[in-house]
């Protein structure tokens, strides 16, 4: 290693490294071999082996066969000693020089300096103070296996080098030597590894941690190179092969959730999509504390977000918002990618996101989307347009999908829920889903003391006996502990309450879209509706009996008028479309009212049972083939979930498969 050590001083170091090294070798090992054999040709087994030289006289053995006298043995020894260790004490410093100028390993930085004629000062001051510790020991048999331990390790990591560099095929290893091949590379650190073990075992684990500790050190605190890593390299070539594997064959639908004895929890693949404000902040970091709640380090988390735009424009506010979003993840310990895009529509984004996250098998199977709060009273109908929108995506490509709602109320990773229920409203039988959440959460120290409880619903002509003990088994069988009820849902007639929240949902869905007003007739307008329908919740508090909806009362309201503002009053007046008063007189789709119907009476059960739950899971309802409904499908959402905490709603994609006998 004497050329390689002395690289930076030779001329054409590419051609004498090679003939130097392999002359030195043969040299050596021709010199070894011959004295091995001599040795044996010349003296006695016996004698050889008197490691202290008893039997002549404590004397060298060598020194018995040199000529013409035994010094010449003593000061042969002498002057290699000294020749070998001017060697090192040449090579060792600029070796040490060089690791420091490349800032590698950052507190060596000092011993990067020496004169101006580029002479390793510091380096060899270092150098010389080990070998003087080494002197001080006094003991070769003590310092021997330390110099052979580093040593060893040197040729085994120079080995390694080369044979990882020539199985990944790296462009910038280009080696001039043709007759070398990665599997000598090979054997060579095998040799060095089990030599080391051989020689001293409690010094080679010692000198492989100090070894761990430096590559470490250097991953964590060392500058990058453009030389690269080759255990990056590696990790990169194994993700490869193994991205390949998944891609050969189709996805069995059992690996998408699996539960079996031997095998670990299952977890899904999320997609988490995100909204930034104008600043490019996470607008809800609750969701990034849910997706680590239920993942735990685990599996596939890929966190999207679309910035309305140009990308040609827009290129360094994406920059900043995946900056800002992975600062988001590390906060609430979440680990996975991120990834920002830029579309001119937002709802063209997250299609895009739906689609394209994600390499070869690893590929999310679960998008989890926050509720578009705030939707009743916003002007801009693109937030929950842009919502079902991403839930027909998500039907389409056959992912599961989850929305949490109210995910500000949901707790934090430093809270602990010391005692509570997660109760799981299992309505739609969604290929078991629902029951495998709460399991996820429960492993997170979070809800690990939470109980969990399944509700299922049962109609009048249902068997609930029998339904609890199958539901009973099933659970047995998955492995999974929970309270079971069945909670039966009588059919009633329909209330004045359902009928009103219908008319209601109707004629402000009909409002809206057949009227454009201002801000302030619209707010007087749907005042105007808000006071007829009052007036009809009175009577109906005391008769349940269908009766004719009155007509509003027209009341006569003294005001101050100046001559402009009686003017402009009376061409709103006169300009207000003729639809708006055929706007009191419209009646509720019977489907719809069914629908208001189903979400009310299941509300009023849910809230019931499940009022003072941690968590409540539901079953997300579809949307409406007929985008014309998209409206009504939002409120029948809203009047499902009201009244609970904490909500989460799920919706399975269809290729969600449970294993129970496995």
């Amino acid at each position: 290693m004497a050329g390689s050590n002395r690289s930076g001083d030779l001329k054409d170091a590419q051609k004498s490294i090679p003939v130097g090294t392999i002359l030195a070798i043969t040299t050596t090992s021709l010199v070894y071999f011959s004295s091995v054999v001599l040795f044996g040709a010349c003296i006695e087994g016996v004698v050889l082996r008197d490691k202290f030289g008893d039997a002549v006289s404590k004397n060298l053995v060598v020194g018995t066969l040199s000529w013409p006298s035994p010094w010449v043995i003593v000061i042969g020894s002498f002057f290699s000693t000294v020749g070998a260790g001017l060697q090192s004490l040449t090579g060792a410093p600029r070796l040490l020089q060089a690791i420091a100028k490349d800032n590698i390993i950052p507190f060596l930085r000092v011993f990067g300096h020496g004169k101006s004629n580029g002479e390793p000062t510091w380096a060899l001051l270092l150098t010389a103070l080990i070998a003087e510790l080494g002197i001080l020991i006094a003991s070769l048999d003590m310092v021997a296996p330390i110099l052979s331990m580093f040593f060893l390790m040197c040729y085994l990591f120079v080995n390694l080098a080369c044979a990882v560099q020539t199985l990944l095929r790296t462009p910038n290893w280009r080696p001039r030597f043709r007759y070398y091949h990665w599997a000598l590379s090979f054997l060579g650190m095998s040799m060095c590894l089990a030599l080391m073990f051989i020689s001293s075992w409690y010094y080679a684990i010692v000198a492989m941690g100090i070894a761990g500790m430096i590559y470490k050190y250097i991953e964590y605190q060392g500058a990058e190179k453009e030389w690269g890593d080759g255990i990056r390299g590696l990790s990169l070539s194994a993700a490869r092969y193994a991205l390949l594997r998944l891609e050969a064959g189709p996805p069995h639908t059992k690996n998408w959730r699996r539960r079996t004895v031997p095998s670990p929890p299952p977890r899904p693949q999320l997609l988490v999509l995100l909204k930034l404000d104008e600043d490019l902040h996470v607008k809800y970091p609750r969701l990034l504390t849910f997706a680590s709640q239920l993942k735990a380090g685990k599996g596939l988390t890929i966190v999207g977000s679309v910035i309305q735009g140009n990308y040609l424009e827009s290129y360094g506010e994406t920059q900043a918002a995946e900056q800002a979003i992975k600062n988001m993840m590390e906060i609430e310990k979440v680990k996975g990618f991120c990834q920002v895009v830029v579309a001119t529509k937002v709802r063209e984004g997250i299609a895009h996101l739906i689609q394209s996250c994600g390499l070869g098998g690893m590929k999310h199977n679960t998008v989890v989307m926050g509720w578009p709060y705030g939707w009743r009273q916003s002007e801009d109908p693109r937030a929950w347009k842009t919502f079902i929108n991403t839930v027909r995506c998500t039907t389409a490509a056959h992912l599961a999908l989850m929305v949490p709602k109210n995910v500000s109320f949901y707790p934090s990773n430093h809270e602990r829920f010391t005692d509570g229920h997660i109760d799981v409203w299992w309505i739609v039988h969604d290929g078991g889903m629902l029951m495998l959440l709460p399991f996820l959460l429960k492993q997170h120290k979070v809800w690990k003391k939470c109980k969990m409880r399944i509700f299922t619903v049962a109609q009048m002509d249902d068997n609930s006996i029998q339904m609890k003990k199958d539901l009973a088994t099933f659970l047995y069988q998955l492995r999974i502990e929970a309270e079971v009820e069945v909670v039966e849902m009588h059919d009633s007639d329909i209330s004045a309450y359902t009928y009103e929240r219908t008319l209601m949902m109707e004629q402000r869905s009909q409002m809206l879209r057949q009227m454009r007003l201002s801000s302030a007739e619209r707010d007087r307008e749907a005042q105007l509706v808000k006071d007829r329908h009052s007036m009809i919740r009175m009577g109906s508090l005391y008769s349940d009996e269908e009766e004719e909806i009155p007509e509003p009362v027209s009341e006569r309201i003294q005001m101050t008028w100046t001559k402009d503002k009686y003017d402009g009053d009376r061409r709103r007046r006169n300009n207000t479309p003729e639809n708006f008063r055929e706007l009191i007189s419209i009646k509720p789709d019977q489907s719809n009212v069914r629908r208001m119907h189903t979400a009310v009476k299941l509300n009023e059960v849910i809230v019931n049972k499940s009022h003072d739950a941690r968590l409540v899971l539901l079953n997300m309802p579809g949307p409406p083939k007929n985008p014309n409904g998209d409206e009504n499908y939002m409120e029948f959402l809203e009047v499902l979930t009201e009244g609970l905490e904490r909500v989460l709603l799920v919706r399975g994609g269809g290729r969600e498969v449970i294993t129970i006998y496995s």
